[in-house]
């Protein structure tokens, strides 16, 4: 007998307006989520963004904003700030420990802050709260 290991998918948050605006970059909402299985945060938007973080290099996750103004779908600054945009409500940020190379756009670009869309931002953050990271004390050594 086989255990598996249980696996939490989050949907992104995709109203009937970015759908539209999100059609020509293949994003749908089978083919959007954010899930934890494994010791993994596996990412998907469509097909030109699909990438697995491992948990211990999540060293935070909170509610965030996203400026209108930048738009819907894959975004970057080439700054270490990548966005998967397909709503500006419930916004999380999560940031890394360590910069993660992810294509975006088939373009490599370091991501230190990754920003979601998300059905269940709570869910989510409730659950990457849980995740195996370092203590606050091992943080600040």
């Amino acid at each position: 007998m086989t255990t598996q290991a249980k696996s939490h998918r989050f949907a992104m948050r995709i109203t009937p307006l970015s759908q539209v605006l999100l059609i020509p970059f293949g994003v749908s909402s089978r083919r959007a989520y954010a899930q934890v299985q494994d010791g993994q945060l596996h990412v998907r938007f469509g097909p030109m963004f699909n990438e697995r973080v491992p948990l211990d290099n999540i060293v935070e996750a909170d509610h965030a904003a996203w400026p209108r103004w930048t738009g819907i779908g894959p975004r970057t600054d080439f700054r270490g700030t990548v966005g998967l945009v397909s709503s500006y409500r419930d916004m999380v940020k999560v940031s890394f420990k360590e910069p993660v190379s992810v294509d975006l756009f088939v373009v490599p670009v370091k991501c230190q802050h990754l920003f979601l869309s998300l059905e269940n931002p709570d869910g989510f953050l409730k659950l990457i709260d849980k995740a195996p990271k370092a203590s606050k004390e091992e943080q600040a050594a």
